[in-house]
């Protein structure tokens, strides 16, 4: 009731006010101003302008106007305050509870997917849990029946089974909840002992079927204040152990996911240089249809080839990536990755030089 109110409330409102001609992914301001008010009011979470612009498809600008709109609509309360040089806002809740509203047949079928496609990120015990929650929520949704999960799967090879780290990912949510510094040993993939580290959790975030969490180094007890080299980057499944302590630390103000991360190819972050690269024939195909970095630039050569330009930061995963396309694509530019691609390549054919394995002798796949 208490819902069916506010939407009252705030249609009237919406009857009356000035709606925008043009919207860059053609929703209606309305249906804007009321997604926003339902994800104010049913969370208790602060959200900062640049996550509602991004949530909402609009500018900064036009997701202000949208809060102030919300608070002409019901006199509700919705706090603002700065972090850094960011603002964030949340809906102060007063008196009643807020009303438990049951998911939208939709809903259910978004979550089912999103549950499916991360199953093997997520390990038995989450995969389970999150099953479970679905479950208790059917029997208040409006559709009638069992949930929609053979309609989805996801086809997974070259996978981590995430089921024996389940814990330690739990330490870490605790961790980033508490704002905890914790005490971890790392097994590096080219080093041969373990190593421990005093660490601020930051993000906990997934990239191509892997597990990482982004961390700032913290001081070591009883050793003298050093600023690190490096912010680091650490894969959830080479953690051997995570213990949380009872010191705290401050959420950096400056820090921005996306900056960090979305912002040139390459998950690993080194110095961020340009990249030419020409594409033929299924490859060009490939690449057209996906973005590799937020300032990517595809020029159409001829109808079977295209040259992508694009900002990357880390070589490694860049030369792994262009030869994955074998004949497909060739570098144009820097000339140094030239060279590098040139250089693996010689390297490779010496490998199968007078290889004693004929093609005939290769067994098929049965």
């Amino acid at each position: 009731m208490i819902v069916f109110h506010i939407a009252e409330r705030l249609f009237i409102f919406l009857k009356g006010i000035t709606m925008p001609d043009k919207l860059s992914d053609h929703r209606s301001y309305g249906e804007k101003l009321i997604s926003l008010f339902a994800k104010l009011l049913f969370s208790k979470e602060s959200y900062s302008l640049t996550e509602l612009s991004k949530m909402l498809g609009c500018s900064k600008q036009s997701v202000i106007r949208l809060v102030n709109d919300i608070r002409m609509a019901y006199g509700v309360e919705i706090e603002e305050s700065s972090l850094g040089n960011r603002k964030y806002y949340r809906m102060v809740k007063r008196g009643k509870a807020t009303p438990v509203i049951p998911l939208t047949e939709s809903e259910l079928t978004a979550l089912q997917m999103c549950k499916t496609f991360t199953e093997h990120l997520l390990g038995d015990q989450f995969y389970h849990e999150a099953t479970r929650a679905l479950e208790k929520n059917l029997s208040m949704t409006v559709r009638s029946g069992a949930l929609p999960s053979r309609h989805f799967a996801s086809f997974c090879t070259g996978t981590i089974d995430y089921t024996p780290h389940q814990e330690k990912i739990r330490i870490l949510i605790e961790a980033m909840n508490a704002m905890n510094i914790c005490r971890i040993t790392y097994q590096a993939i080219m080093e041969k002992k373990a190593k421990t580290y005093h660490v601020k959790p930051l993000k906990i975030f997934s990239y191509r079927d892997t597990m990482y969490l982004h961390a700032r180094k913290a001081r070591e007890p009883g050793k003298p204040n050093k600023e690190p080299d490096f912010d680091p980057l650490l894969a959830i499944h080479r953690l051997l152990k995570v213990e949380m302590t009872d010191r705290g630390f401050e959420f950096p103000a400056a820090y921005d996911f996306e900056d960090v991360f979305n912002k040139y190819f390459g998950v690993m972050k080194d110095d961020c240089f340009k990249v030419e690269v020409e594409f033929t024939g299924w490859a060009a195909r490939h690449v057209a249809e996906r973005t590799w970095s937020p300032d990517q630039k595809i020029t159409k050569i001829d109808d079977d080839k295209i040259r992508l330009t694009f900002s990357a930061s880390s070589d490694l995963e860049l030369i792994a990536w262009i030869l994955s396309f074998g004949e497909a694509t060739r570098v144009i530019q820097p000339g140094w990755l030239v060279d590098e691609i040139i250089n693996k390549v010689k390297r490779a054919a010496v490998l199968y030089k007078n290889n004693p394995m004929a093609i005939s002798e290769v067994p098929e796949c049965q």
